[in-house]
C-alpha cells in the first residue's frame, strides 16, 4: 500500500505515542523529549507539527534544554516534517545525519493465531529476559522503564518454544493504528519462524481493534527485517532520519 501524508502523520504520532519518553515539553508544536539511555525515539524532538514563526529560536530553545540536561541535541524527521526544511537548517547549523528507518505500512488482515504465541496486557519476565538480551547494553535499564509505562491499549507477545521464550513484539493502538515495537528473536533461536509466529498473532489481534493501519519502522539497513516484513504484506511508506550536534565544545 501507499499511504497518504495523512496515514503518515497518524502512524508517527502513533510511533511518538506507542514509546513514551520520561520528560517531555512543547516548544512551538515539537515535542521535545529526554530519558537517558540509548533510545533515540526517546531523547530526540519529534517534528510533526510546528506552530511557531521563527524555526531557529526555536531549535535555540531545543538546544538549550538538551544541554541542561547533559545531552546531545537530537531531532527526529520524516517525510511530513514541519517545518519541511527542517532538515536543510539543521545540517546547516551543524547537525549530523545519524542513523535512518523506514516506516512500513499495511492492512490488518484477520486469520488464525499461531498457538505458540503467549500474549499478556504487560510484559513478563521471560518476555523481558529475552527482549533486552537482543539490545544494546546502553538501552536495557531505559527500556525496562519505558515498559513499565507503555499505554492502553497495547498487547505483548512471546514465541515459546521448549518452556521459554524465544522472540518478542509488542502492538500499542492509537490514532486508528496499530504500532508494531520491540521485535526480537533469540540468537540461538534464529530461522525457526519464531518472529513470524509473534508477528502473526500480533496482526490477528490488530485486527480486533479500531484501526485501519498496521506499522513499523525498521533500521534502513538491516536488509533481512525488511524482507521478512515484505513476505508478511508490509509496504515501505515513509523515511525517518535522526539529526544529531553535540552540544558540549559549544559555548552556552
Amino acid at each position: 500500500m501507499t499511504p497518504t501524508p495523512d496515514e503518515r502523520v497518524r502512524m508517527e504520532r502513533a510511533h511518538v505515542h506507542a514509546w513514551p519518553a520520561f520528560r517531555t515539553e512543547r516548544i512551538e508544536g515539537w515535542l521535545w523529549r529526554s530519558s537517558g539511555g540509548g533510545s533515540q525515539r526517546a531523547n530526540s524532538v519529534s517534528t510533526v507539527e510546528f506552530t511557531g514563526r521563527d524555526m531557529d529560536a526555536a531549535i535555540d530553545t531545543v538546544e538549550a534544554r538538551y544541554r541542561a540536561a547533559g545531552a546531545v541535541a537530537r531531532f527526529h524527521t520524516f517525510d511530513e516534517t514541519q517545518p519541511v526544511l527542517l532538515a536543510d537548517r539543521l545540517q546547516a547549523r551543524g547537525y549530523r545525519p545519524s542513523e535512518a528507518t523506514i516506516t512500513m505500512f499495511k492492512r490488518p488482515l484477520p486469520g488464525p493465531a499461531p498457538e505458540d504465541v503467549d500474549t499478556r496486557d504487560a510484559a513478563w519476565p521471560g518476555w523481558i529476559e529475552t527482549y533486552t538480551g537482543e539490545i544494546t547494553p546502553n538501552r536495557r535499564a531505559v527500556t525496562t522503564q519505558i515498559l513499565a509505562t507503555i499505554p492502553a491499549p497495547r498487547r505483548f507477545f512471546g514465541c515459546r518454544r521448549d518452556g521459554g521464550i524465544i522472540a518478542t513484539a509488542l502492538c500499542v493502538i492509537s490514532y486508528g493504528c496499530a504500532v508494531v515495537e520491540c521485535v526480537a528473536t533469540r540468537a540461538d533461536a534464529r530461522r525457526q519462524g519464531a518472529a513470524v509466529a509473534v508477528m502473526q498473532a500480533l496482526e490477528v489481534w490488530a485486527a480486533t481493534q479500531p484501526v485501519d493501519l498496521l506499522g513499523l519502522q525498521v533500521v534502513s539497513t538491516n536488509k533481512p527485517a525488511i524482507r521478512l516484513y515484505e513476505r508478511l504484506g508490509f509496504s515501505p511508506g515513509a523515511t525517518n532520519r535522526f539529526w544529531v550536534r553535540d552540544l558540549s565544545t559549544l559555548a552556552a
